[in-house]
């Protein structure tokens, strides 16, 4: 396993990060404790130290399958979480607002099994909350020894420029990593944030590296018109934010490549990935060990000048998707652009 440095924190984190929204209990493709175990503990004996999740995955089953994976190893693992979506039915049960945070953080501590997490992030953009009322909030974590470092995800750049720029003025800690939506079959983040980024020195995880699966080469355009597909029927996200005709030509450059490289279109799509300027750690969600040590795998596999190119080549710019939770937003994008 390689380690690169988390933004200007002086953490070093694995090449690759486990996204915990695969434990759970909510979904049919996700897994449970027992299953989970031999996963978790494979990532370990490969040398990943670098753990995501969330308390509305699974209304916080993935944070308590967390804490109870990684309660051995909590000296040399970096554990990360985030709070932003609703985990109740009171009105007051969702956002950024300090209500919420103070209620969430606590209960994430509790399923997580630590007395504080490396890195809390905020789960996308909240409108209704004073951007200085939330940077402050959010110190008061670090302050309180809730939280080592907060992290950022995806928003427009303008959000992420104001909240920097208000916790820089105030003499606040600000944001040291951002989680956005980047993969092969989606680029957009490349005009300003991670620009943006860069310039701050802060770190990119980025989500959804394999595009939920998309670029594993696993679906074909007539997919969409199946019933009885379990990922397809369960996650709505995966066909609204996918399966453009851009998509498939991006991939079909992407499995010429795995071709000639003798390896999977999985582990070419997230060696591309790897290979973009300021990706610290791709996020990946996986349900084997085989896909797991796959994707280990891929970062020491090195792409030509060439290959990057093509599968550059091949992309075509489309609408912002990915920061709204709402799948509809990706729907109206994804129709309006086919």
């Amino acid at each position: 396993m390689k380690y690169v440095s988390l933004g200007k924190t002086g953490i070093k984190v694995s090449r690759v990060c486990l996204g915990m929204m695969s434990f759970g209990n909510s979904q049919a493709w996700q897994l449970e404790i027992e299953d989970a175990r031999p996963i978790v503990e494979r990532a370990l004996d490969l040398g990943i130290n670098f753990f995501d999740t969330a308390n509305v995955y699974s209304r916080g089953r993935s944070e308590e399958i967390t804490g109870e994976l990684l309660a051995d190893y909590r000296d040399d693992v970096v554990i990360a979480t985030k709070v932003r979506f609703a985990m109740g039915e009171g009105v007051n049960h969702k956002g950024l607002n300090r209500y919420h945070i103070a209620r969430e953080i606590e209960k994430s501590l509790q399923r997580l099994n630590v007395d504080y997490v490396d890195l809390y992030q905020i789960h996308r953009w909240d409108s209704s909350v004073d951007p200085e009322l939330m940077m402050r909030t959010l110190n008061h974590l670090i302050d309180g020894g809730y939280t080592l470092h907060i992290g950022a995800s995806s928003m427009y750049t303008w959000q992420l420029a104001k909240l920097q720029y208000i916790a820089e003025s105030l003499g606040l800690e600000k944001f040291v990593t951002i989680q956005n939506h980047y993969n092969a079959v989606y680029r957009e983040e490349e005009r300003e944030m991670i620009p943006f980024c860069l310039d701050q020195g802060m770190a990119v995880i980025p989500w959804s590296p394999l595009a939920r699966g998309f670029l594993s080469g696993k679906y074909s355009e007539q997919d969409l018109d199946r019933t009885n597909h379990v990922r397809l029927k369960s996650d709505p996200y995966l066909k609204h934010r996918y399966f453009r005709k851009n998509d498939f030509e991006v991939l079909t450059q992407i499995q010429e490549v795995a071709s000639e490289q003798g390896v999977s279109t999985a582990q070419t799509a997230l060696a591309w990935l790897l290979s973009r300027k300021g990706v610290t750690s791709p996020i990946i969600g996986v349900t084997s060990i085989k896909h797991l040590e796959e994707a280990v795998e891929a970062v020491d596999l090195t792409l030509t000048i060439e290959q990057i190119a093509r599968i550059d080549d091949a992309y075509k710019p489309h609408p912002i998707i990915g920061h709204s939770y709402d799948p509809s937003d990706s729907m109206v994008d994804i129709k309006r652009n086919t």
